[in-house]
């Protein structure tokens, strides 16, 4: 009896050649943007992807995108940075005390100094004297608000006569992309399908861009090159990852944990400076942080460690931020609509993948954003100015089983110790 071997060609669900993650992301980001633009025109709803929309995610966004590559530069050396609200907070008055006496510049360099101010103190207690980072963290959010509130009782006070405010602080002047702002202007006054939500998303990244912006965004790729692709963020990151085995190399892992620590305030610090340097706010106002330090960290978890990820998480957040705050009640009670048809397309994803109980899952969920959309005109406005921190929730809960932490975050180091 003679055997017949038959070859058989893997598919790409048996362990053939797998998307890459650069493309797997670049589909979701289409799969998304498919799905605002069909609740855009179902709903009747064009705030969903207008320019006004964008822009004010891009505001918003920023302080969230830099709390969140603060974060990483503190976690990827093994120090989890919890204290960013209060670095953030920091930032805050003293961008408004320098920006209101030399300028937004000037403001900009004293919210990253008090930032990193902030950040050392994180750094002495958790690398120095072992100090729990959470602990840290925490008593680091209480300082910063219990300074911000004593400096400008001390200093506001006498200008703005409101203790918990301080008066105007010059903003950076913003800037358009003409004639292509102008066009694109044009074409989402259109109101056509895909056209003017494809218009209205560009226009509003292409209009009213302050340099601080623009700063924000360079520095993710900045960020990647200095971490993964030189030596200095070679060694840093073995800090986070076997500082033991770093030591042995002859990297000075606390060097590297101070630097890292200290950029992570001095990020978090211009977080707060977003606030009041960028157009949108009179100058620094007491609780105007509103937990985006925590949020900033959320985002830096949602993107697993990494500048893109966290772009993305910072993207998301900030745009279910500028969206409430634009006819919250209706866009975010529209957004219930695009939910459900992105559920679906997950639904989807798993079936093709033969993940039958996720798709499941999915298809439920599908059902239940729609009901909540179909049996409702519209939502609080008590419900509504939640919206970011309930889609952070959400976004942490799903994303937290493909999660991959620094393998040292958050563990006491002691130099020659064996660990």
């Amino acid at each position: 009896m003679t055997a017949v071997m038959v070859e058989r060609t893997p598919s790409a669900r048996e362990g053939g050649r797998k998307m890459p993650g650069w493309a797997r992301v670049l589909l979701w980001v289409v799969v998304g943007f498919v799905a605002l633009a069909i609740t855009s025109y179902q709903t009747g709803v064009p705030q969903l992807t207008g320019s006004g929309t964008v822009q004010a995610a891009v505001r918003l966004g920023i302080p969230i995108l830099l709390a969140a590559l603060g974060g990483l530069w503190a976690e990827r050396a093994g120090v989890i940075n919890i204290g960013l609200e209060g670095m953030m907070i920091m930032g805050t008055w003293g961008g408004a005390w320098a920006g209101y006496q030399w300028g937004p510049l000037a403001g900009l360099v004293a919210a990253a100094v008090f930032g990193g101010l902030g950040g050392l103190l994180h750094a002495i207690a958790t690398v120095s004297f072992g100090v729990n980072h959470i602990v840290s963290g925490v008593a680091i959010n209480l300082l910063g608000a219990g300074a911000a509130k004593y400096l400008s009782t001390l200093i506001f006070k006498p200008i703005s006569q409101n203790p918990r405010q301080s008066p105007p602080v010059p903003k950076f002047d913003t800037y358009s992309m003409q004639p292509l702002a102008g066009w694109l202007q044009q074409l989402e006054d259109l109101q056509r399908v895909g056209i003017s939500d494809v218009a209205g998303i560009l226009g509003g990244l292409v209009s009213g861009v302050s340099p601080l912006t623009m700063l924000a965004y360079l520095l993710v790729p900045a960020s990647y090159l200095i971490l993964w692709r030189s030596p200095f963020g070679l060694r840093l990151r073995s800090c986070g990852e076997n500082p033991v085995a770093a030591e042995s190399l002859g990297v000075n892992v606390y060097r590297y944990k101070y630097i890292a620590v200290i950029i992570s305030g001095a990020l978090a610090g211009i977080g707060g400076a977003a606030l009041i340097l960028n157009p949108g706010q009179a100058g620094y106002l007491e609780g105007q942080t509103n937990n985006r330090g925590y949020i900033g960290l959320a985002a830096m978890i949602f993107g697993n460690w990494r500048p893109g990820g966290l772009l993305g998480g910072a993207a998301l957040f900030g745009y279910s931020d500028g969206l409430q705050l634009r006819s919250g009640e209706t866009s975010v009670h529209a957004l219930f609509y695009g939910a459900a048809l992105l559920l679906v397309a997950v639904a989807a994803w798993q079936v093709w993948r033969r993940n039958r109980f996720a798709a499941g899952i999915s298809l439920v969920a599908a059902a239940v954003m729609y009901s909540i959309y179909w049996f409702t005109d519209e939502l609080p406005e008590e419900l509504t100015a939640y919206t970011p921190h309930l889609v952070t929730l959400v976004v942490l809960g799903v994303a937290a089983q493909q999660l991959r932490p620094p393998a040292a975050n958050g563990l006491q180091y002691r130099r020659g110790a064996d660990q």
